[in-house]
């Protein structure tokens, strides 16, 4: 069972217990789901939506939805909002920004296998920081559970290679010098992004639908000015199907969730959700998909299994 480190101690009241656990389950299905579900939309191979409207309008539900939970507790009158206050909140949404792009760009330098491959370096990456910043100790047991998430996320990333394809260039790993360097400042600024909106998230003493706020609010700025810099010829809705909406309500609700347990939880534990939604990555994509799962898959399944008890026994 993955627990968050206050809620899931033992003086936690079993009600709160049982909300936090269904709030980490539904995080694992929607993480998980979500590659499928996008599988599903494919027309020729190739999603019918743009991706960029996609994301925009993926911000700009979780604005209003925040904005909504803001307005519905009533916690708006009497609040002093001040520049200094807001701005931190430009941080964590130019991070995201800039590492979405250089996914993009550092393709040149490697194939795409590789990048899912060592992309696992961002569990590492976060646990560093997560200890170096928020000056959180780990006891040894947990350090080798989080390497233990590393090796899952390796493994179940290498069995998922087709090997048998007839084009040997579309199974052989490809990186370079500069590929690798780029890959290891995208794992650094992924584990920065996420343990500086932890701390801010923490250490402001402001209602979580505020702090949503703020960061949406820049998270549809930035991510307008990418649609709109695009150029592409595609319309907005155009390919928009009530799977789409479905993934896009997913996604909302997910980045909402998440900053529930980024508040009141660890970014540890965003980790075990996001390393666990693995499995049901893979069952989905059996069930919904007929993608044939190898015995391999079973050595994730246990490593993950194996750094969940390590970590919170």
């Amino acid at each position: 069972m993955i627990v968050i480190d206050n809620v899931g101690s033992s003086e936690a009241e079993p009600p709160l217990r049982r909300r936090w656990l269904c709030l980490l389950l539904l995080l694992v299905l929607i993480y998980g789901s979500h590659a499928p579900l996008i599988s599903l939309t494919k027309v020729d191979g190739r999603v019918p939506f743009s991706p960029s409207s996609c994301v925009l309008l993926i911000e700009f539900i979780k604005l209003v939805l925040s904005f909504a939970a803001l307005l519905a507790s009533g916690n708006l009158s009497g609040l002093k909002i001040s520049a200094w206050m807001v701005v931190p909140y430009a941080i964590p949404a130019l991070l995201y920004a800039f590492n979405n792009n250089l996914v993009v760009f550092m393709q040149a330098y490697m194939d795409p296998s590789s990048f899912q491959v060592l992309s696992n370096l961002k569990i590492a990456s976060t646990a560093l920081l997560y200890t170096a910043c928020l000056g959180k100790r780990l006891r040894l047991g947990q350090w080798l559970a989080l390497g233990m998430l590393v090796a899952a996320g390796v493994c179940h990333s290498y069995s998922g290679l087709d090997w048998e394809a007839s084009d040997e260039s579309a199974t052989r790993l490809r990186i370079t010098s500069w590929g690798l360097l780029l890959v290891l400042v995208y794992c650094f600024i992924s584990g920065l992004a996420a343990v500086y909106t932890e701390r801010v998230l923490k250490t402001q003493r402001l209602p979580l639908s505020l702090q949503n706020l703020f960061l949406y609010v820049f998270g549809v700025g930035i991510n307008l000015a990418s649609h709109l810099s695009g150029g592409g010829q595609q319309g907005f809705f155009e390919g928009f199907s009530a799977l789409v909406w479905l993934i896009i309500a997913g996604q909302a609700a997910n980045g909402l969730l998440m900053s529930v347990i980024m508040k009141h939880g660890t970014g540890i534990t965003r980790l075990f959700v996001i390393s666990s939604s693995m499995l049901v990555n893979g069952v989905l994509s059996w069930g919904i998909l007929g993608i044939q799962l190898t015995p391999y898959f079973l050595f994730p399944v246990v490593l993950i299994g194996w750094a969940v008890y390590l970590y919170y026994r």
